[in-house]
């Protein structure tokens, strides 16, 4: 909560005004690409699961000007209302409307820009969106950051997201431990060869506990969980994850789990101009294209696929625990989860009236 001063610079602690009257989870990262939205969407659908009615307030550079609210289980997500809404000039694939396909629950889709090293970003709109927040018919409400930038709002507790597949220093010095002290549970992702180094993740695991050792730590890895049948099908894959990792983990996984076959993919999702030459490279070979809603997924490849009469399936990403089970990481979710709702002002209140 300190100010720290310099002969020419200042660092000034964040301010988190208490805007949203709900229980509230802030899902924050170590940095960019370290998989914050489907962390936050996992997170939804176990609550959801469980019992309790999530809602997901998002924040990105591609977000709205106007924070913008989804109603993800009301309406049908298609490739074509997608295509609408990017024929409209919007970011179709921003992460609001990536949460509302993925979970089904509210979103409410709000901007940034920019963003200093404690988190605080320049500019947002996430404070109009928070009032927007207290209409939703809703137990409990995900914050989601972007890239290293916090959602300027006060939060009851916070989750972090770790990439193992960068230098660990990068969490675990500069102002990383930050991060890691405001946090209840860590969640390390892509905890796998050759995305990263088996000593760097024990070196990161290790040094995390060492800032917090009250804090819960999961070791994760993300596979694809494709949101229709694609059983039997020649598979064009897009994503934005390296070529190592699909050729080392993904490609085969995606095969032997839904019996399909990958005659393709492209990791260049970010990169429209080599996506655009991917997609012409396999012309007329695949009968399903398969891709994460992020960046070009759908201005360029679900154009491209309708354009061609095929098919497009999206995917979401699935965090799956190594160091514990399933079952535990779900529970623990859910049992903080619980608690902010038990222990928020408003419950007590109503438990103190009856």
């Amino acid at each position: 909560g300190l100010s720290y001063e310099g002969a020419d610079f200042i660092l000034k602690p964040m301010e988190f005004p208490s805007l949203i009257q709900k229980p509230t989870l802030s899902v924050i990262g170590s940095g960019k690409r370290v998989g914050k939205t489907a962390i936050a969407g996992y997170i939804a659908r176990t609550l959801k699961a469980a019992g309790i009615t999530p809602g997901i307030l998002t924040m990105g550079r591609g977000g709205p000007e106007e924070p913008e609210l989804v109603e993800g289980g009301a309406i049908e997500i298609t490739p074509e209302y997608l295509l609408r809404i990017a024929e409209q000039g919007k970011h179709a694939a921003s992460d609001f409307w990536e949460d509302a396909l993925t979970s089904r629950v509210w979103t409410i889709g709000c901007r940034r820009c920019a963003g200093g090293m404690a988190g605080m970003p320049y500019t947002e709109n996430v404070k109009r969106g928070a009032q927007l927040a207290n209409e939703l018919p809703v137990d409990l409400v995900i914050l989601e950051g972007s890239g290293p930038t916090i959602p300027p709002v006060a939060a009851n507790a916070f989750i972090i997201v770790v990439g193992a597949n960068r230098p660990a220093y990068l969490a675990l010095d500069y102002l990383g431990p930050y991060r890691i002290k405001l946090s209840q549970l860590v969640i390390m992702t892509n905890c796998e060869a050759p995305l990263a180094d088996p000593d760097e993740i024990i070196r990161l695991a290790e040094g995390i506990r060492e800032i917090n050792p009250n804090v819960k730590v999961f070791e994760t890895i993300f596979r694809p969980f494709p949101l229709e049948n694609i059983q039997g099908e020649r598979v064009f894959y897009c994503t934005t994850a390296s070529s190592h990792a699909v050729t080392a983990n993904i490609s085969s996984y995606i095969e032997e789990k839904y019996q399909c076959e990958v005659v393709g993919y492209s990791s260049n999702l970010s990169n429209r101009p080599l996506l655009i030459k991917d997609l012409n490279e396999v012309k007329g070979h695949y009968t399903v294209l398969l891709t994460e809603l992020k960046a070009a997924a759908v201005d360029i490849a679900t154009k491209h696929a309708l354009n061609e009469g095929t098919r497009v399936v999206y995917c979401d990403n699935i965090p799956i625990p190594l160091n514990t089970s399933s079952e535990t990481f779900s529970q623990s979710l859910i049992h903080l989860a619980t608690d902010l709702i038990a222990l928020h002002p408003k419950s007590l209140e109503k438990g103190r009236n009856e």
